[in-house]
């Protein structure tokens, strides 16, 4: 959901209602898990922990930017599902944990099992309920979904991450006497082997939010979540689960139910970006029967090679102002296929014809100054 949107008075408060609730929490949660961090270890055990949770961030935040190409979603909004994530979801989840250990009694192995997932499942869920209230506009379908609750999963698996990393050189995690051999088994089997785990439970939730959306039946878009969230929390319930029965039982389920559910939810992401090929072309190629689009043009916005050998064209013909004016047409373009796609499915967002008109302004003004490999050279490069 990249590029700027348009925005009506309404839209514009419910930007800011999202904003200050989620700069006012992740600030909050940053002061909390900050604290939370610097009385879990020696300053350097900290660093150490820190520095070793970062490593596998930058490759899971690299593949869901991958999948995200189509239709980039607001840099800023991406951020704020990590920080969300990393502070947040993980704040609040261990302050529902205590509450739930001094008042209830709760067992360490039922915690782990039972409380752990429903809470940590639903601190991360959140973020994309606020989305789903508030920024609907941002959501298109499932693969949105998926990676807004992929960017929460990593916040909170990186933090947490540096947590248990910490409590494995220190000893205070009752698995033993700790050191390097156990700092290093658990970043082997966290941050190597299982870094995915976190965003692959959010990313039910996520899937049932993405349903949601493209749902035309409101029972279906109040139910749709709450499944999603089932299944995110079954997920999760089922891993941490089998490391209270030993190291067998762990590495059993991680090859029989963790392994092929990762490969299963990366199939069904990549299946779902295809989709959306199929979907804007089907949806350009009506907009392009009314009108609002040259049809020649489809290819060019739809297919991501032509997409990049266009801005490297433009770029070569018209330098940095000719790229940035097809960036902002192809943008245009994809954005009012999406928008369009709703129309046609009957669920039309309520500034459905001012985005739409919007859009389209907006189309009708930079077309004139780009060309496509292969087309005649416009005489300027930028309508700015």
């Amino acid at each position: 959901m990249g590029g700027a949107r348009p925005q009506t008075s309404g839209k514009r408060r419910d930007t800011i209602a999202f904003t200050v609730v989620v700069t006012v929490l992740v600030v909050i949660g940053a002061a909390g898990m900050l604290l939370v961090l610097a009385l879990s270890g020696a300053p350097r055990t900290m660093l150490l922990a820190t520095v070793l949770a970062t490593v596998p961030v930058g490759p899971l935040v690299a593949c869901y930017l991958w999948l995200d190409r189509y239709e980039p979603e607001p840099r800023r909004l991406l951020a704020a599902g990590l920080l969300w994530g990393g502070f947040v979801a993980t704040a609040v989840a261990i302050v529902l944990q205590g509450i739930g250990g001094l008042f209830v009694g709760i067992n360490d192995d039922t915690s782990l099992a039972v409380v752990a997932p429903v809470t940590e499942e639903a601190t991360k869920g959140f973020f994309l309920l606020l989305l789903l209230w508030w920024r609907r506009a941002e959501l298109d379908g499932v693969l949105d979904g998926i990676v807004y609750a992929g960017m929460v999963g990593i916040g909170f698996a990186f933090v947490e991450n540096i947590l248990y990393l910490a409590a494995s050189y220190n000893g205070t995690d009752g698995m033993g006497p700790g050191g390097t051999s156990a700092l290093t088994a658990t970043f082997v089997i966290r941050c190597l082997f299982s870094p995915f785990a976190h965003p692959l439970f959010t990313a039910f939730t996520g899937i049932g939010v993405g349903l949601a959306v493209a749902s035309r039946s409101r029972v279906r878009r109040f139910v749709l979540p709450l499944v999603g969230y089932a299944f995110a929390v079954a997920a999760h319930g089922v891993w941490n689960g089998s490391t209270l029965y030993g190291g067998r039982n762990f590495f059993v389920v991680y090859l029989v139910l963790m392994a092929p559910a990762f490969l299963a939810a990366a199939g069904f992401a990549i299946w779902a970006r295809r989709s959306e090929a199929r979907m804007l072309t089907a949806a350009l190629g009506d907009a392009a029967a009314r009108g609002l689009i040259p049809a020649t043009d489809i290819g060019w916005v739809v297919d991501l090679g032509a997409r990049r050998q266009s801005r490297q064209y433009a770029r070569r013909v018209g330098g940095e102002r000719a790229l940035d004016a097809m960036r902002a047409y192809q943008q245009s373009v994809v954005e009012l296929g999406f928008l369009h796609h709703r129309f046609l499915r009957g669920t039309p967002p309520p500034d459905f014809a001012a985005r739409g008109q919007e859009y389209v302004a907006r189309i009708a003004q930079v077309r004139p100054f780009i060309s496509f490999p292969g087309q005649v050279v416009p005489p300027q490069v930028s309508p700015r």
